[in-house]
């Protein structure tokens, strides 16, 4: 599985809108509104780059109120979890 990070600019009065319709796609995982630098963050579970591709530029760039995206592919997953695990091994 691939998993992308995808910062989106929105024009302001469609964030709650332009959230919804993301979050209806096959393929995203989760969408939060936020302040800082960017009013979107989505994340994108799917099989292969080719959808990620063709999520990001088909279907989540065309949502209505959505300017631009940035996206990001992640490595590796990190977690508390992971790390507390880690070092319970052989106690």
């Amino acid at each position: 599985m691939i998993t992308a990070i995808v910062l989106a600019h929105v024009k302001p009065h469609r964030i709650p809108e332009a959230a919804q319709a993301v979050a209806d796609l096959e393929g995203v995982e989760s969408v939060y509104s936020c302040a800082g630098d960017v009013d979107l963050v989505i994340t994108v579970r799917v099989r292969d780059h080719g959808t990620v591709a063709d999520l990001v530029t088909g279907k989540i760039n065309k949502v209505k109120g959505i300017k631009r995206t940035t996206t990001h592919i992640a490595f590796h997953s990190y977690s508390s979890a992971d790390v507390d695990a880690a070092f319970t091994i052989g106690e």
